[in-house]
């Protein structure tokens, strides 16, 4: 299983990410995703159609709230797993009146760091 790089485009937007939060089906994907799971375990687990599923994980990746991974299933074919990819969500606001938004992200340990090397790797080629 590879760990799909999060975008360098900086930061998500505020608003995407409070939309996500702010939805009661994203929130509950986001309770149940403490693990991978792809999007029709995660239907059945949330009770959520599936083709809502993938609209909810759209935003909530756009988010940067899950990550997805792919990798190979076992019969072969191409599987999408998403995991919740932050532990902690601060907004602030600084003496001008700007908003800024900060994702705490679940330390990645070696074994996931060298994935993502192989993974960047192979984007390149």
């Amino acid at each position: 299983m590879v760990r799909d790089l999060p975008s360098t485009e900086g930061p998500p937007a505020l608003q995407t990410v409070l939309d996500a939060l702010g939805d009661p089906e994203c929130r509950a994907i986001l309770s149940e995703a403490t693990e991978p799971m792809t999007a029709t375990e995660l239907a059945e687990t949330c009770d959520i159609s599936q083709s809502t599923v993938y609209r909810k994980l759209d935003l909530l990746t756009e988010a940067s709230l899950v990550d997805e991974r792919t990798g190979v299933g076992s019969e072969g074919g191409r599987i999408s797993q998403y995991e919740r990819d932050m532990t902690d969500v601060s907004v602030s606001i600084d003496e001008t009146g700007e908003f800024s938004i900060e994702l705490d992200r679940p330390s990645r340990h070696a074994d996931e760091r060298l994935a993502e090397m192989w993974s960047e790797m192979g984007d390149e080629l």
